[in-house]
């Protein structure tokens, strides 16, 4: 079929649907194929309305020629190609089927008719948001699921079951048991959109020099406006200096900055030591260095400006950054690890933070530091009314734990992991949970106290409930090996003590065997217990602000060994070629001598059978014949005993 790519027209779609060949796909092609680009758009209106008639028609020809161009993979090598369909593809590699994606503008993926094609979607959209720098304008990734992915979900009202569903409720909708994989590669497409964390590892933020010099800032937004404004009015200045009313200085950027985003501490360091920081260029130093107080007089009296941040970047550091946040999609990650004592999930939360630079968030430590902060600020000598409310809940705390014999009740437990995930540094990055919370009652009361799961749904982003739940298990008989085989060293201290440890895990096994689970209520709220060897699989690559020097080694490094292995494997590859082309040689000459000597002897038989073929037909055809004939005319009862006796009589030798 001819290839309509050199007759797409500038505002056509290219878009790629998968097994063109089958009922679905097929019909959804077809019937893009005979749609306009934008003809949705259109509001034909009344039908009775003659005005609205011709606008329709007047809107139809502006978008004459902007048509969907329909490509795919067939599952099928069809006999007849279908006129609708461009371009077809089958039995591509997915290196190759990743280029064809990349030049499509929407891509379909069916999964309700095949479920092999799960995989590939996963792959399909996952590949595709790897590229996503290389993307040359907007791609729309679609796909079409099955409801089965809703067919457990508990009604959306209890006392009133006939209430249907609406898309309001997709977060709280439970698959049939046989399919698990598609609502996972429902959330995975969903989830594409957003990436994970961003470094946050410095303690304090450097503020160089003393911080009183003054930068000049201006919101994206307002520039914009300020350039429109000037495209509207063309006024006869040439030069407009474009600042808001704000005088904020180094240190109150910084600061605000780091209060919102960072440790929230700062530290005033020489100016020198500017030029020890790899990361930065010159361009970056001298904006941080720069000292300049700017009024833009010009613009407040001759422009109509509608401000988005008039009065500067501290004063609207919040909305700023939710605004950079969104942009750079750096938007915390948040895990929790569940288990049996002793399984691991200390190593293992402890690796997932170093890969994707998240905040470990353990029991033991988080209560000690909150302890240590509490009194703290009780030394402090400013802030009076703080200090006395962290006296009155340390003095609280201490009381707790000298009546529980060095433990505290779940209430204050609850409270102090609350407020520990919702720091700044927990908010912004994000955080792995370790073991905690243990019940179901105590994962309801850290993430959800009075309100219903269906009153977070809206807020579900902005909460500290995890994304992500990994269940990590074990045999009994393992941990406790594996408990009884620690270091005497490693025990001391610590609830790994053969006594305490055989408690641990039977209380563990008791409460998880209960109707109401932990993981009960992660399936609760719709947030499914995942397997540990998927964790970055699920998760996906870590993102932080922005490539760090040592990455950008580190990313060099991998691509000269990338080279390496690359060109070593093509060297392989020409070198099994050849060697694969020296055998098929040497297979050939051994096949033509073989078929040469067949020949011959085919030769040979020829010449060794001529003679008897000349006296068979010299001597025994004739007769022969004449027998035949007398036979047909004679027909005897039995006519081979009456040819041969013809032949006997006849014969010439005789």
């Amino acid at each position: 079929m001819a290839d309509k790519t050199e007759e797409r027209p500038r505002n056509s779609k290219r878009v790629f649907i998968n097994n063109v060949d089958e009922y679905t796909s097929k019909n959804i092609a077809r019937f893009l194929d005979s749609c306009v680009v934008g003809a949705s758009l259109v509001d034909p209106g009344e039908a009775d309305v003659e005005e609205d008639d011709d606008t329709l028609h007047d809107e139809q020809a502006k978008l004459k020629g902007a048509t969907f161009q329909i490509v795919g993979t067939v599952s099928s090598q069809m006999e007849e190609k279908c006129t609708f369909i461009a371009e077809e593809y089958s039995n591509l590699k997915r290196e190759d089927l990743l280029y064809h994606l990349m030049k499509c503008d929407v891509i379909i993926y069916d999964i309700t008719q095949h479920a092999d094609q799960i995989d590939e979607a996963q792959w399909a959209v996952s590949a595709i948001h790897e590229e996503i720098d290389q993307f040359s304008g907007p791609k729309m990734f679609i796909l079409v699921s099955t409801v089965m992915t809703w067919a457990m979900t508990k009604p959306a009202d209890k006392d009133d079951p006939e209430i249907p569903f609406t898309e309001e409720h997709y977060r709280r909708r439970k698959a049939h048991p046989n399919f698990h994989d598609h609502i996972g590669l429902e959330k995975l497409v969903v989830k594409l959109g957003k990436t994970m964390s961003w470094l946050g590892e410095v303690s304090q933020v450097p503020i160089f020099g003393d911080g009183s010099n003054i930068i000049p800032t201006i919101h994206i937004n307002d520039l914009a406006g300020i350039i429109q404004n000037v495209i509207d009015h063309k006024p006869k200045s040439q030069y407009f200096v474009a600042v808001d009313d704000s005088k904020n200085t180094v240190e109150d950027i910084i600061k605000a900055i780091t209060l919102v985003l960072g440790p929230g501490k700062t530290q005033n360091v020489s100016k020198e030591e500017i030029y020890l920081i790899q990361e930065l260029t010159q361009t970056d130093i001298d904006s941080l260095l720069v000292n300049l107080r700017i009024d833009a007089t010009y613009l407040k009296e001759n422009f109509n400006i509608q401000w988005v941040s008039e009065t500067g970047m501290v004063e609207n550091i919040e909305q700023i950054t939710e605004e950079y946040k969104q942009t750079r999609g750096l938007l915390p990650l948040r895990i929790c690890i569940l288990g049996p004592p002793a399984v691991g999930k200390s190593t293992i939360a402890e690796r997932i933070c170093k890969h994707y630079k998240l905040h470990h968030i353990k029991l033991k430590e988080t209560i000690t530091e909150t302890i240590e902060i509490l009194e703290s600020c009780v030394l402090m000598e400013d802030a009076e009314n703080d200090q006395s409310e962290a006296q009155e809940f340390l003095d609280t705390l201490k009381e707790n734990m000298n009546q529980n014999g060095g433990r505290l009740d779940d209430q204050y437990v609850i409270r102090i992991m609350r407020d520990k995930l919702r720091t700044k540094p927990c908010m912004n990055q994000g955080f792995v949970l370790d073991g905690f919370p243990k019940t179901y009652e105590q994962a309801k009361e850290l993430f959800t106290g009075d309100e219903e799961p269906e009153d977070l749904q809206s807020k579900h982003e902005k909460k500290i409930i995890p994304e992500f739940v990994f269940f990590v298990d074990a045999t009994d008989d393992f941990l406790k090996n594996r408990v009884l085989n620690l270091p005497e060293t490693v025990v001391e201290g610590t609830s790994y003590t053969p006594e305490q440890f055989l408690r641990r895990l039977a209380n563990f096994r008791e409460r998880n065997v209960e109707d109401e689970t932990l993981l009960n209520y992660f399936e609760d709220l719709e947030i499914h217990p995942e397997h540990l060897e998927k964790i970055c699989k699920k998760v996906g690559k870590p993102k932080n602000y922005g490539t760090i020097l040592e990455e950008v080694e580190e990313k060099e490094r991998q691509q000269a060994e990338q080279q390496l292995k690359k060109q070593a494997a093509e060297r392989a590859e020409a070198e099994r070629q050849e060697k694969e082309e020296a055998q098929h040689r040497d297979q050939c000459w051994g096949e033509w001598h073989l078929e040469e000597v067949r020949r011959q002897e085919h030769d040979l038989l020829e010449s060794q059978s001529e003679t008897l073929r000349n006296y068979l037909m010299r001597d025994v055809m004739p007769t022969l014949t004449q027998g035949l004939i007398e036979c047909c005319r004679i027909r005897p009862d039995d006519p081979i005993d009456f040819l041969a006796e013809y032949l006997l009589k006849n014969n010439p030798e005789a």
